[in-house]
């Protein structure tokens, strides 16, 4: 038999748009609390409406996650008005394209600041009490940019490669808690971050879905205790 995940608290960052919101519901769905973490209040108080028709609780906090200080007052909140994270879902980034010396070096260091970073504030604020519990899950989204680079995305692959070696750490570093640290590389993926404002020209049937990999995750996190699948590539089928 797998994991129950109803009842379960999970935060999510990202979670105003694309895979974080749709994550967001689809965890809602199975009965799941969310606290929802995102630059834009507007909307996560979206996002956290259509969650609580599942009738589960929500909680909202606006936060840049490459500001730590911002993160920790985010994570706070969350935990008075929910409870501890069972599952923590890293999924804000930002994307940034442009050869090495067409990227303005400031933008190349923000990517960093964000995507890792980010990342590892988020997992540093919620760790301490999955420790203490002895059980959690940790579900980082990379990118197939973390495992083949591609021409004009250094900073961006930089950063999911970085992604890649600190979730490997950090699996190795708390198996022996009962956490379990699932890193997710999908190509890609119908959001505004690939596709800006040309997102509702795209033809679905060709491009992942946010809910593709929100319905995979949950899949994941059913998974017996005892298993876990620590890194996976998705692909879209067809996209031709």
């Amino acid at each position: 038999m797998g994991q129950v995940i109803k009842g379960k608290i999970a935060y999510i960052t990202g979670a105003g748009s694309g895979i974080g919101r749709a994550t967001a519901l689809e965890l809602a769905s199975e009965g799941v609390h969310v606290g929802l973490i995102a630059r834009t209040k507007s909307k996560l108080q979206e996002v956290a409406e259509k969650a609580q028709l599942h009738g589960v609780k929500t909680s909202i906090a606006v936060a840049d996650i490459s500001n730590q200080e911002e993160v920790d007052l985010a994570i706070s909140k969350l935990q008075r008005e929910l409870g501890t994270a069972d599952i923590l879902l890293n999924n804000a980034g930002i994307g940034a394209h442009g050869n090495i010396l067409e990227m303005d070096p400031e933008t190349w260091k923000h990517t960093f600041e964000v995507n890792v970073f980010g990342t590892y504030h988020v997992t540093r604020a919620v760790l301490p009490d999955m420790i203490e519990k002895n059980q959690g899950d940790i579900i980082t989204i990379s990118s197939s940019n973390g495992l083949k680079a591609t021409a004009g995305s250094t900073s961006y692959s930089a950063s999911k490669f970085a992604i890649q070696g600190m979730t490997e750490a950090l699996m190795q570093e708390v198996r022996r808690h009962n956490i379990r640290v699932f890193t997710l590389n999908p190509s890609l993926v119908a959001t505004e971050l690939a596709f800006g404002e040309k997102l509702d020209e795209q033809n679905k049937e060709k491009y992942m879905q946010p809910e593709d990999l929100a319905e995979y995750m949950v899949s994941q996190l059913k998974l017996h205790p005892r298993i876990f699948i620590k890194q996976s590539l998705q692909w879209a089928t067809n996209p031709f």
